[in-house]
């Protein structure tokens, strides 16, 4: 009772209804992520977690959630107990099991890596829009998922499109239609999301031939369990070794 009555005067003094908290929160603990050029919907919710970010820190504080807010291109990632998250420390929480944390299967991380090392190396060649975003062809991103995995994206069209369709909710892809994935031709758009996925040490483990050759190998031994706890790539240093 007293933190409700706590929680409501909070949300007074900000003009904010208790739906209208209670619907940024479920979106956040639903979706994992809030990025405000994904729809009218989302930016809406961004904007009004902005006008209370420091009240939605304490709240899901007393959950160990963790909130990653980068301002400059407009995305929040919530981030479960223990997990790793960038420039924050977190030495008291470890998590028992997977419990929040998102399950992702062997080829998603595969191609998150794939995307990360992509949006690196155009961020160095400076073709970054506005909004913190590269443009990449299916054809260049099918291209270095072989050169770097040895591995081909799926041909099966109902497997590439679950495949992409996961990123995207994950607001690490987007674009206009599903139909694109079929065509070569067609463009995807990298968030700038997806650095905090892959931190900068798995970049350079990554860029390292010796390191790359042995990238296959822990990706074979999750076939008989394709799933992976993760709240972020961060956490897989497995799949570097």
């Amino acid at each position: 009772m007293m933190l409700k009555q706590w929680l409501n005067e909070r949300l007074n003094s900000l003009q904010i209804s208790a739906d209208d908290f209670s619907e940024i929160v479920i979106r956040l603990l639903d979706y994992g992520v809030l990025c405000r050029d994904e729809s009218q919907i989302e930016q809406k919710l961004y904007d009004r977690f902005v006008q209370c970010e420091a009240l939605l820190e304490d709240y899901l504080s007393v959950l160990a959630i963790r909130l990653q807010h980068d301002r400059r291109f407009a995305f929040v990632r919530a981030y479960p107990p223990g997990a790793s998250v960038p420039d924050m420390q977190d030495d008291e929480h470890t998590p028992f099991n997977g419990g929040l944390r998102a399950r992702l299967n062997q080829m998603e991380v595969a191609l998150i890596l794939v995307c990360r090392i992509e949006y690196a190396k155009q961020l160095r060649e400076a073709r970054v829009d506005e909004n913190g975003c590269v443009l990449v062809s299916m054809e260049a991103l099918s291209i270095a998922f072989t050169n770097l995995l040895k591995r081909t994206l799926p041909d099966n069209i109902t497997e590439r499109r679950a495949l992409f369709r996961r990123l995207r909710q994950l607001r690490l892809l987007s674009y206009q239609q599903e139909d694109d994935l079929e065509n070569p031709e067609s463009y995807l758009r990298i968030r700038p999301a997806i650095t905090s996925m892959v931190n900068d040490d798995a970049l350079a483990a990554l860029a390292n031939e010796e390191e790359l050759a042995q990238l296959d190998a822990p990706l074979e031994e999750e076939k008989d369990n394709p799933e992976v706890a993760a709240a972020s790539i961060r956490d897989q240093s497995s799949l570097f070794n």
